[in-house]
């Protein structure tokens, strides 16, 4: 088991990385004195795979459990989703040491997350991610929201949980959309930070669609202490450190929100298109190389991300992204990269630019 320390005072805990050792999350949840009793928030299908071994594995360290169930996808992540499970955790609450566990992906994290920073102003939780794109990014951190109509994540908290307990042999269970999905965020820690997780990603990309354990631990590894490193140094997101995270996310988001969030592009699929985008912005205002352009747009291809955008209106998308949240009175505000391993923040990029680059999703031509 491999361990990282994300070092934020008092709201420090620890990433635990490893494979097919669930039987070790009970003591670790013991040393945490977090409470007795266990609320686990999960969907049907994660709840069929991995509820009972999980339950079984508490129970046995001397803990309570609840399940609550919650829609699968990012519907999950509305205002009525969120007061149901409110509500329902209510009545579970009788004077007892409640404390959540977040069983599934991003979106069950975020969700089961925001509950626990607003349930009693504030409850501990615990992350079990599921997914590896959960694995690699969004269980690490403390951002916690769910959705309006208007856009993703609009309604949120900081919220740093207890515990992120990785373990890898959740993946065989996914399909490999989902470990695609995944490495779109990996990329992008190799895009901001590290040419050496972007060339081994590169380079072993076949074996990681295989599930290669070895593989996929590193790359769990690499891109968690990436984050948490990052994490460390700008907790609250305002001293422009961590801004950096959201490299392909400002249209990506924008990309989701004008699909309604239904499944035409899941978020993987969407921060790839955004990552494009970025990259075609970056050429245009003269920051990025053509040869590392290409390296982009052929790990995103070779890896079986989109690379092309198909079926979705291009005014919804720019309606959605003037509602981003990245922006800063009223400027826009991207991440740029300028090599691989080296990104920058511009904020009013010019308008033109940013059409273009969505328009430029459409076409068939090489960009």
């Amino acid at each position: 088991m491999q361990k990282i320390k994300v070092n934020l005072g008092k709201n420090s805990y620890n990433i635990l990385i490893c494979s097919d050792e669930l039987n070790k999350l009970g003591p670790c949840l013991k040393r945490l004195n977090i409470g007795n009793d266990a609320v686990i928030v999960t969907n049907v299908k994660i709840k069929k795979l991995f509820g009972n071994k999980l339950k079984k594995q508490l129970v046995s360290s001397g803990f309570n459990v609840k399940f609550e169930t919650i829609h699968d996808g990012e519907k999950a992540k509305s205002e009525k989703e969120c007061m149901r499970l409110l509500n329902n955790i209510s009545k579970i609450d009788t004077l007892r040491r409640l404390f959540i566990i977040a069983l599934g992906g991003g979106v069950t994290g975020d969700l089961a997350g925001f509950t626990a920073s607003v349930y009693k102003r504030g409850i501990p939780y615990v992350h079990v991610p599921t997914t590896l794109l959960s694995q690699v990014d969004s269980a690490i951190g403390g951002k916690t929201a769910i959705d309006l109509s208007a856009g993703k994540n609009l309604v949120g908290a900081f919220y740093q949980p207890k515990l992120v307990f990785s373990d890898s042999s959740f993946l065989k269970s996914l399909p490999e959309k989902e470990i695609i999905s995944g490495l779109a965020e990996a990329i992008k820690y190799g895009i901001i930070k590290s040419p050496h997780l972007f060339s081994f990603i590169e380079k072993n990309y076949k074996k990681i669609l295989k599930y290669d354990k070895k593989c996929l631990q590193r790359i769990i590894y690499e891109c968690s202490f990436i984050k948490a490193r990052i994490v460390e140094k700008d907790e609250m997101d305002n001293k422009n450190i961590r801004v950096v995270l959201n490299l392909g996310h400002t249209i990506g988001h924008a990309i989701e929100a004008a699909v309604s969030y239904h499944k035409v592009y899941n978020h993987g699929q969407a921060v790839a298109l955004g990552i494009l985008s970025s990259v075609y912005i970056a050429r245009k205002m003269n920051l990025l190389t053509e040869k590392s352009s290409h390296r982009i747009a052929n790990v995103i291809k070779n890896v079986g991300l989109p690379v092309k955008l198909k079926n979705v209106n291009l005014k919804n998308i720019l309606l959605a992204q003037s509602h981003d949240k990245k922006f800063i009175h009223g400027r826009n505000r991207f991440v740029l990269p300028l090599k691989i391993g080296k990104v920058i923040v511009k904020e009013s990029v010019p308008e033109h630019i940013v059409k273009d680059a969505i328009k430029g999703l459409y076409e068939s031509k090489k960009r």
